[in-house]
């Protein structure tokens, strides 16, 4: 059983952490939601209550206390799903002023996996340099960017998809999308 952060930022696209939450059973699972991810929550339909109930512990961006802040409790990797910006930003510097960024920033000195999600279009310069510094911090930065090879005809095969390339980072088994094949 993995040790898996999974915090959720104030940008669209909360929907990924939900479905990521869902195919993430068996893991033992951290939970943080940003205070605007909670607004963005609410316009995208997200019920932060399930939400919660499909972590095995929740914590809000303003916890510094948690156990999860430290590195003396080891995670085995985090994701950041939707990753805003601001997000990107603060860990790609080591700007530490919330949970989210400590906790990214104890993944990164502990060598461990650190996925972000950044859910933005079209890239400023300013966000393209931060996840280069990300990048070269040891995170692996995986825009939700669409494939058409499966053939992808709902909104849930898109989702799946998105998802199903966090869970091959994380190399956890799954089915959500048809792998590549010539054939």
């Amino acid at each position: 059983m993995m040790r898996i952060t999974l915090a959720v930022t104030g940008t669209s696209g909360i929907i990924l952490a939900e479905r990521l939450l869902e195919n993430l059973n068996g893991q033992d699972t951290y939970l943080i939601v940003s205070d605007t991810a909670k607004k963005i929550a609410r316009y995208e339909g997200i019920n932060l209550s399930e939400l919660k109930k499909l972590a095995k512990h929740f914590y809000t961006e303003n916890e510094l206390d948690a156990d999860i802040a430290s590195s003396s409790n080891p995670i085995d990797a985090m994701v950041v799903i939707p990753c805003s910006m601001k997000t990107l930003s603060a860990i790609a510097n080591g700007f530490c002023n919330n949970l989210i960024s400590r906790a990214a920033e104890n993944i990164l000195k502990m060598g461990k996996k650190l996925i972000l999600v950044p859910r933005d279009t079209p890239l400023s310069l300013a966000s393209i340099e931060n996840m280069r510094k990300a990048k070269i911090s040891g995170a692996v930065i995986l825009p939700p960017n669409m494939a058409y090879y499966y053939k992808p005809e709902t909104l849930e095969d898109v989702t799946n998809f998105f998802v199903g390339k966090v869970l091959d980072v994380l190399d956890l088994e799954h089915d959500l999308y048809k792998k590549w094949s010539r054939e």
